[in-house]
């Protein structure tokens, strides 16, 4: 059979369309990617987890990662001006845990705009996923703040006074576990709150400091919830210069090796602790999932564990708190 010549011609050209098309999507996955997280912090432990986390999904992808935070957890402007850096730069995609659920819209919006993905963890933005960023990975922190609640009550057989020391006005991540924490404790009436409009601030330092201009109130106090590493230690600190350390129930967040010997010792009743490095680890994934045009889940909840001296040394804790 003899074909027309222009029609051979035709065929030849869309077989070498087609092959050039297979080599641009194969030059796309092939490409070498430069993705930027970005932390709250980077002075607490919990956050070295969540680089640790981060680390191991990019080096098991064999793409480039860069880490940059601000170094307090409060500096909002910096945390922009990073975001800001890395667009610039032109990275693949950022993971970001936001400091503030409000302020970091504007950012997240314009690398979205120039087509940089942005999945957001730890701490909940503002917005629509699939949309305004492509999704979150987060602990349910309502849930987690309910979480010590019931440990607290349990500590306490359900009745005493109580006092809540919030963390940094503002951040999402710490209003949910508060609110959470708020909302199971009010259900029981033999529970007094003495306090629960204090904030400590960022660092274990102002947490001390905010714990110890609160002692009048804390004296009177059966038992104590904080929702975060800092304001759990900075209140294990306080308490142990009062001389209270022990006495008045303690259940605090995240887990450090300063706040696992507090639990050994019984100056802490239990510890909500997340999965950072999970938390992370999966964020990555999904991220370097969605720039090579997979469908990725709009939100993953990481999980929390209740972490107390009964429990500290089964397999299950013992590889949550692996470094």
């Amino acid at each position: 059979m003899h074909l027309p010549k222009r029609f051979i011609s035709h065929l030849v050209g869309a077989a070498a369309f087609s092959l050039s098309l297979t080599s641009v999507h194969a030059l796309k996955a092939a490409e070498k990617l430069s993705i930027a997280v970005i932390p709250m912090g980077t002075s607490h432990i919990y956050w070295k987890a969540v680089e640790a986390g981060a680390r191991q999904a990019a080096k098991e992808l064999g793409i480039d990662m860069a880490w940059k935070g601000p170094v307090r957890e409060n500096d909002r402007a910096q945390q922009i001006a990073i975001v800001e850096q890395f667009v610039s730069e032109g990275k693949s995609g950022i993971v970001i845990a936001p400091l503030d659920a409000t302020a970091l819209q504007r950012p997240v919006d314009a690398a979205m705009a120039k087509k940089i993905p942005v999945v957001i963890i730890d701490s909940p933005l503002k917005g629509e996923p699939g949309k305004d960023f492509i999704s979150t990975v987060a602990t349910d922190n309502h849930a987690g703040g309910k979480m010590g609640a019931e440990a607290l009550l349990k500590a306490l057989n359900g009745k005493g006074k109580v006092v809540l020391l919030r963390g940094l006005e503002g951040v999402a991540s710490t209003t949910a576990r508060e609110e959470g924490f708020l909302e199971e404790i009010r259900k029981h009436p033999e529970i007094q709150m003495l306090v629960d409009n204090r904030y400590a601030g960022v660092t274990a330092a102002e947490a001390q400091t905010s714990a110890m201009n609160l002692l009048d109130k804390i004296r009177q106090a059966d038992g104590m919830f904080c929702p975060n590493e800092g304001t759990t230690f900075g209140t294990l600190l306080a308490l142990r210069q009062a001389g209270l350390a022990g006495k008045i129930k303690l259940v605090g967040f995240d887990t450090s090796p300063p706040l696992i010997e507090g639990l050994k010792k019984g100056e802490i009743q239990a510890l909500v602790a997340q999965h950072p490095k999970k938390m992370a680890y999966d964020a990555v994934k999904m991220l370097v999932a969605k720039i090579r045009g997979e469908e990725v889940p709009q939100k993953e909840d990481s999980g929390a564990e209740l972490i107390t001296a009964e429990n500290l040394n089964t397999p299950e804790i013992q590889a949550l708190l692996a470094p």
